[in-house]
């Protein structure tokens, strides 16, 4: 084979180029994630229904979501969480109830995570009247794997404009299977606007008559007393505390002509507002939070991008991706990064080595090829190319490089004791074949139990970095005994024939 292709190098070299033309046509089909699944067999369910749901509403609720999480295949224990403290009119004050459910599943570890996971969802979303189920699975390192859409606006209504906007354009999506926002829920509350004129009449500011509806509601602390070298907090409660809107609006307020009712002074009314605000740069924001239906977390931000850009947002607002795709985005860029700093670093140490510019050069061109096989084995076993494939190249780069570098290194020998290039290159090929095939191997095989997912939980780490490798030594190795020679015999033959017709011509002057 090698005395063919050193007397065919750019054919051979016009063949390889087509490997890489047909490596970047791959690439398309390979899928990209972040981290990936854990594969740990636990993760959470949120049911949300109204605001103000009762306990006993919340426990009649929970039982069917409960008996379908116990009918699942591979689900062995449910625990869950429902109300909050509060009550009567304190909690429209202090915030009542949050109307959720929370459910921590422990499932079977030998079961598929991904799929059981996915039958949950299919069989909760066949229960009627159980409010919104929201399931969250982590990624890894306990990182989420939502793709998330950060929505800014000048104003609440815009706001909620905006977020529904961006929740129905992704919903359809074929790549996603769950969709939710942190907009919360309206909820009632009591107002009590204060009459600036009538209070100040009264002698009150809007800040002192809070301070007497405030003392009302709740007990206040007036100081602090040390009994049995132990401070205890005093507090002044009110013996009858308002529990209704007409028992508020009725509280005796004193001023210098009497006792009059706080409703004299400010209106006191039920209304419907958000239970939190949250702002970026002084603009209202919220998040919408969307659970791709697969493990190609690139191919679904690219869907929601678009799904986004096609939104007609309204009233100066305005979105963007967050979450996972932010997260794989910054760390592509900075392992790119690397990359590029250890093919520049591996130049600089085989200068030095070779103490040549152009030999260098040739060696590193078993690294596009090391890529070839990587992508190829990701997309042959459907395994997305996230951070610790990226490693994983890394990772390649030294180890190719080597192979390359010790083929070469006896090439240079033979032609110091001098053999022609061709002589040199076929000698050296042949020998340093075994040795090569040999260390390739035993990478190979070593990384083989990672590779096949047998190494535990740490899989989702260890699998993609063995399958990277994996792939780029095979390729590389067999390419690198290929087409490094030719390429060696195309420049450095060409540095020879040139000598040898100066020489030549030299020669034939005297």
């Amino acid at each position: 084979m090698i005395r063919w292709t050193l007397r065919h190098s750019a054919v051979t070299l016009v063949l390889a180029l087509l490997v890489l033309v047909g490596t970047g046509f791959a690439v398309p089909f390979m899928k990209t994630n972040f981290l990936g699944s854990s594969g740990q067999n636990t993760f959470s369910i949120t049911q949300t229904l109204p605001v103000g749901t009762s306990l006993e509403e919340l426990d009649a609720a929970s039982q069917d979501v409960e008996q379908a999480l116990l009918g699942t295949d591979g689900v062995e224990t449910v625990q869950l969480s429902m109300g909050s403290g509060g009550s009567g009119i304190q909690s429209l004050f202090g915030g009542g109830g949050e109307g959720t459910i929370s459910y921590s599943i422990t499932t079977d570890e030998d079961a598929d995570q991904d799929a059981l996971q996915a039958d949950v969802r299919d069989e909760l979303a066949d229960i009627e009247g159980a409010g919104d189920i929201s399931v969250q699975v982590s990624s890894g390192f306990g990182g989420s794997s939502d793709i998330e859409v950060e929505v800014t606006a000048p104003n609440q209504d815009a706001l909620l404009t905006a977020t529904d906007e961006i929740v129905a354009a992704v919903r359809d999506l074929d790549v996603v299977s769950e969709v939710t926002d942190n907009l919360s829920e309206s909820r009632p509350y009591i107002e009590v606007a204060v009459d600036r004129e009538a209070a100040a009449a009264a002698g009150y500011s809007e800040v002192a008559l809070g301070a007497i509806v405030s003392g009302a509601m709740q007990p206040q602390t007036v100081g602090s007393i040390v009994i049995d070298e132990t401070t205890l907090s005093i507090y002044i409660a009110s013996e009858d505390p308002p529990t209704t809107r007409d028992e508020l609006a009725a509280l005796e307020i004193p001023t210098p002509t009497g006792i009059v009712a706080l409703d004299s002074l400010a209106t006191i009314e039920q209304v419907d507002g958000p239970a939190s605000i949250t702002t970026v740069s002084g603009l209202r924001s919220a998040t919408v939070s969307v659970t791709p239906s697969s493990d190609d977390v690139g191919t679904a931000s690219g869907l929601v991008q678009e799904a986004i850009d096609g939104s007609d947002l309204t009233g100066g607002a305005s979105a963007g991706l967050g979450g996972v795709a932010t997260d794989q985005s910054s760390a592509f860029e900075q392992l790119g990064l690397a990359l590029l700093a250890a093919i520049l670093i591996v130049y600089i140490v085989m200068v030095a080595t070779f103490r040549s510019l152009r030999q260098p050069l040739l060696l590193l061109v078993s690294v596009p090829f090391a890529a070839t096989g990587a992508i190829g084995l990701q997309v042959l076993t459907d395994v997305p190319l996230g951070v610790p494939s990226l490693i994983g190249v890394l990772m390649l780069i030294g180890i190719v490089v080597t192979n390359a570098i010790v083929l070469v290194d006896l090439v240079n020998q033979y032609r110091r004791r001098g053999m022609t290039v061709p002589e040199a290159v076929e000698h050296g090929s042949v020998r340093r074949l075994r040795p090569i095939l040999m260390t390739a191997l035993a990478t190979i095989f070593a990384l083989a139990p990672m590779a096949l997912g047998i190494t535990g939980h740490g899989g989702f780490i260890s699998q993609p970095l063995a399958i990277v490798v994996i792939g780029g030594l095979v390729s590389s190795t067999v390419l690198t005994l290929i087409v490094l020679p030719s390429l060696y015999n195309l420049v450095e033959g060409a540095k020879d024939r040139r000598h040898a017709r100066r020489a030549a011509k030299a020669a034939r002057t005297a």
